[in-house]
């Protein structure tokens, strides 16, 4: 988050010696023309306002950070901490504050830059209107259901980027290589959950040792240190362990950049959260189950494998990643919900007809696994409702989870 307000605060100084070099005798006109005392005031108030809307700014994302982890969930504050607004925001602020402050050292009795003076003017216009921007984003953005609509729509875009990239991929070629014994191993340095992957990066590398890597692990998975990062098959020449962990990122936590089952977490955390003794709002799950039936019919929709095989430009095997399967999305996004939301009518009936949802728009190969979940469903709902009436009303399907869809499932 620093980055962007030091930008900022260079290139308002950059453009401070720009409008004193710029200031000349025939602009700005006359009545844009200020005295030595009133420039210095100007600009004397700018910097102190700018300080202000700083301290002002960072209030706010302290409140944000309490709110989200007390009532959202922890993991979407990485989303927050990246976002392109605020870190404008904080440049704009920065930038005004240095240009004002560069603009105070160049005022004397005999000079005044008047151009200066009326562009920081303006650059405080701007700051305000960024700044209603900025909280008229996230007063409606910090609603469950914004950032489930948010999370959601990245995590499809991640999803269908992902899909973009591997449906080149060989279907088969991976099972002769995973079948064999590795030759080498490189082993993390650290530990660390897996980020990302170079996956250009890894597919050159191993054309240069004219070798195949093969990843066992899943993006997303915490990688202990000392432990295997990638298995190295075939090849005429080891490949450099430090260039190899160079290409797959390992940090402190997920992120959703490669990993759009980390999105699914983020709403599953969402609608747990809800459904929680503390907050026990389970309209909100309603919500968030609206959004994970959306990511759920994109991802079913999709052909998913065990592995991906990577080739290089003569078709040869040179990366092999593995990927998850539909059971592993659907099991993720619908059982800690039906656990936690068990005693919620509401809650049941959405998650039924969640699932019959997904057996009317999914093929045949997905079916399985949903009528896996609606046994477990039924079973739940059994268990939390003893009472035969109870029981038939929690087991209709109502997308509204509660006044919608009226009549039981036939």
């Amino acid at each position: 988050m620093w980055i962007a307000p030091l930008f900022g605060m260079a290139l308002g100084v950059i453009l401070a010696e720009c409008a004193i070099s710029a200031d000349g005798a025939d602009w700005p006109p006359s009545g844009w023309r200020y005295s030595a005392t009133t420039a210095s005031g100007v600009l004397s108030s700018i910097v102190g306002a700018m300080v202000a809307l700083l301290g002002f700014v960072v209030t706010i994302g302290v409140l944000v950070i309490q709110q989200a982890t007390g009532a959202l969930s922890a993991r979407y504050m990485r989303l927050w901490y990246r976002d392109r607004l605020q870190k404008t925001v904080l440049a704009t602020f920065t930038g005004t504050f240095a240009f004002a402050f560069s603009l105070l050292r160049s005022i004397e009795s005999n000079s005044v830059p008047d151009l200066g003076v009326t562009l920081a003017g303006a650059a405080v216009a701007v700051s305000l209107l960024l700044l209603l921007v900025y909280l008229n984003r996230f007063t409606h953005n910090l609603r469950p259901v914004a950032i489930a609509d948010l999370v959601g729509r990245m995590g499809e875009g991640v999803f269908a980027r992902g899909a973009m990239e591997v449906s080149a991929s060989a279907p088969n070629d991976g099972e002769s290589v995973t079948g064999r014994d590795p030759v080498s191993f490189v082993r993390s340095p650290r530990g660390g959950a897996i980020q990302a992957f170079d996956v250009a990066g890894l597919v050159a590398a191993g054309v240069r040792h004219d070798c195949t890597f093969v990843v066992p692990h899943l993006i997303g998975d915490y990688v202990p240190p000392g432990a295997v990062l990638v298995e190295v098959h075939g090849g005429t020449s080891a490949p450099d362990p430090r260039h190899m962990t160079g290409l797959i990122a390992l940090g402190a936590e997920r992120t959703i950049e490669q990993d759009p089952a980390f999105a699914l977490r983020i709403l599953v955390d969402i609608a747990i959260r809800a459904l929680s003794p503390a907050v026990n709002d389970p309209t909100t799950a309603i919500q968030v189950l609206n959004h994970i039936e959306s990511f759920l019919t994109v991802v079913g929709n999709a052909r998913l494998r065990d592995h991906y095989v990577m080739a290089d430009d003569r078709g040869r095997p040179r990366l092999v990643l593995h990927g998850r399967d539909w059971e592993d999305y659907l099991q993720l996004a619908v059982s800690e919900i039906r656990d936690y939301g068990a005693t919620s009518m509401q809650v049941c009936r959405r998650l039924r007809a969640l699932l019959d949802g997904l057996l009317e728009n999914l093929p045949a190969a997905q079916h399985p696994a949903v009528e896996t979940q609606l046994e477990l469903l039924r079973q739940s709902v059994d268990g939390a409702f003893p009472d035969a009436a109870r029981r038939a009303v929690a087991q209709w399907p109502d997308r509204q989870g509660i006044g919608g869809r009226s009549r039981p499932h036939r």
